[in-house]
């Protein structure tokens, strides 16, 4: 029988130094027992897929709306090749895992509507700014549901700080945090690089040079590059890392994408970011008006967050379709339906 012990005991015999056990968490904000065959970090992992906002980022917009074809990424399809890159530059520098992966799945559990011009909306109208970092950190440590009436997952205190520092200027204690946070930057740059080619915004050939020499033509070589150079120089070292070559060439490559791509007139068009602004806006200052139509288990939690802050959780938490259907519900002239 393979027990938590006995993975917990091999996770010291063939992990690196630098790498998170198990068994010696910071452990959860709430103490609970231990599973007989699951790791702390293995439970975590599971109770952020079983989660509903997991299952939500299947319709949550990555970079383009409502793209015409079935093969352009969804913030689900993002999370999921974040992990699988984590996963195999924790495997090459023996690093854990399962740690790796329950930050992963976990890091763009707040994004909103919309993809980040949904996140810059939101930002806007939410006096206390929003960032979908924080908002991730939010859902699991209070609006999803633990059962027994417990809000939250009760994660451990590695998973959380992933999570939270996954983006920003605060780097993840662990080391595995670390590598999702490089992860993340690679599986976007390229996997939008990929959607972008796709949709005819950009070729190939439009990319900066020395990024195709140094990374490689094709989407396959550029992540292969980066994961294999970031295993070289993180194996053994006490912080993630990416040669100063390849990680100056991978952000001169992000740069370009933000001039051609994700601030093109193509890609997002005026009349989509006023579509966006609208709706999201109207949402937001409709139930701020309307605090008493809020779901159940948010009205249930007003005795310790305001009005506002529910708000924001519902309108972040909303799907792409949900969010559109909803406006319509609310706003459409009746007779014109």
């Amino acid at each position: 029988m393979y027990t938590r012990e006995i993975i917990e005991k091999r996770e010291h015999e063939i992990l690196s130094k630098y790498a998170a056990k198990a068994d010696e968490s910071r452990g959860r904000r709430e103490p609970c027992d231990q599973c007989a065959f699951r790791t702390v970090y293995q439970r975590d992992r599971d109770r952020i897929i079983h989660s509903k906002s997991f299952r939500r980022l299947m319709h949550k917009t990555q970079v383009f709306l409502a793209p015409e074809g079935d093969h352009f990424r969804t913030r689900l399809t993002h999370t999921i090749e974040v992990s699988q890159i984590a996963r195999t530059i924790a495997r090459g520098c023996g690093l854990n895992e399962d740690l790796v992966e329950a930050i992963a799945m976990g890091h763009d559990l707040g994004h909103t509507p919309f993809g980040h011009n949904g996140e810059a909306v939101l930002n806007q109208v939410y006096s206390r700014g929003f960032r979908h970092n924080e908002q991730s950190l939010r859902v699991v440590d209070v609006l999803e549901s633990g059962g027994s009436d417990r809000r939250g997952l009760n994660l451990t205190q590695e998973v959380r700080d992933g999570i939270l520092n996954h983006t920003g200027s605060t780097d993840p204690f662990t080391l595995e945090g670390q590598v999702v946070k490089i992860s993340d930057r690679i599986a976007y740059i390229n996997h939008d690089i990929d959607d972008a080619i796709r949709s005819g915004v950009i070729t190939v050939d439009d990319l900066p040079e020395e990024s195709l020499r140094i990374l490689g033509r094709t989407h396959k070589q550029r992540i292969d590059t980066l994961v294999q150079d970031m295993i070289q120089h993180t194996c053994g070292q006490p912080a993630a890392r990416l040669s100063e070559e390849k990680y100056r060439v991978m952000n001169e490559l992000r740069a370009f994408m933000f001039r051609n791509v994700y601030h093109s007139v193509f890609v997002k068009r005026a009349e989509d970011m006023a579509k966006i602004s609208t709706i999201i806006t109207s949402l937001f200052e409709y139930y701020l008006d309307h605090p008493d139509e809020l779901p159940g288990e948010l009205r249930g939690m007003a005795e310790d967050y305001d009005t506002e802050e529910l708000v924001k959780d519902y309108v972040a938490g909303m799907t792409d379709r949900y969010a559109m259907n909803l406006y319509d519900e609310l706003f459409a002239i009746k007779g014109w339906r």
